[in-house]
């Protein structure tokens, strides 16, 4: 299956690091071949960067290896595909707005009877299971609050992990959502996250011989989670998500938990 990245930053931050280890998985050290993607928000706007080749062969890649662009919420995916063809319409992440914000959406897993889900006006453009669930999620959201977001943002993120728990009766669903602001997780059967802060170390990626010394890199206000569908770095202390558990980081902080 797929493999999912995440960032929360209460700073503009890059993921350099962190996807240097991720694109390896991308054909080199992992059967992950069938594209790539990565968004990256800056305010209410996002840059989309996709190819369906090869991540850990991908120039694209290479250069956003290379390149810091700093942001303080991110989603990527290296896909193995199971329902769709290999092409740049079906890679991930999927973007669509709502609300007059940018939602972008990356699954990992595979679903059965996800042709029967209702999506109103957000039409697929793809044929993937996940884009259709996507737009699924994005039909219901505005279905149930059809006068625009609810004042508290709680009541929202536990409609959504109703939906998402309804998805993952259909099969695997570990998904990643973010408006720019919040960056939801959902565990189906396997997502970890660690929260970076002062006192900062270093760390190691188990996919690349490649270590980063973060004092080096931050201030002592910095603070940083990553989430991922396996742990990227030696040394460090993930933590695996239950399954069923739904999560939101907000500025780095883990901000809410979900029933496991």
């Amino acid at each position: 299956m797929c493999e999912l990245l995440g960032m929360s930053a209460n700073v503009p931050t890059d993921i350099c690091f962190s996807f240097s280890g991720l694109i390896r998985r991308g054909g080199a050290t992992g059967p992950h071949k069938d594209g790539w993607g990565i968004t990256f928000y800056e305010g209410k706007g996002c840059r989309t960067f996709k190819d369906p080749e090869p991540s850990h062969q991908s120039p694209i890649a290479g250069f956003l290896r290379d390149y810091p662009i700093k942001s303080c919420s991110v989603v990527s995916h290296i896909r193995q595909a199971n329902r769709g063809r290999v092409g740049l319409e079906n890679t991930h992440p999927f973007t669509r707005e709502l609300w007059g914000r940018n939602w972008t959406y990356a699954h990992n897993g595979q679903l059965s009877g996800y042709q029967q889900l209702k999506t109103g006006s957000s039409i697929p453009v793809g044929s993937t299971d996940s884009e259709l669930a996507f737009c699924h999620i994005l039909h219901r959201i505005r279905e149930r609050f059809p006068d625009g977001p609810p004042a508290k943002p709680a009541t929202l993120w536990r409609f959504i992990a109703k939906v998402a728990t309804e998805l993952k009766a259909l099969g695997v669903f570990n998904m990643l959502l973010t408006d720019g602001r919040y960056l939801m997780a959902f565990c189906s059967t396997q997502l970890h996250w660690l929260t970076r802060r002062a006192p900062f170390g270093a760390a190691k990626l188990i996919d690349e011989d490649m270590e980063v010394d973060f004092s080096a890199v931050t201030t002592p206000d910095d603070v940083v989670s990553v989430i991922a569908t396996r742990p990227l770095t030696a040394g460090e202390a993930w933590t695996a998500l239950a399954p069923g558990q739904f999560v939101v980081f907000k500025l780095g902080e883990l901000f809410l938990t979900g029933p496991k």
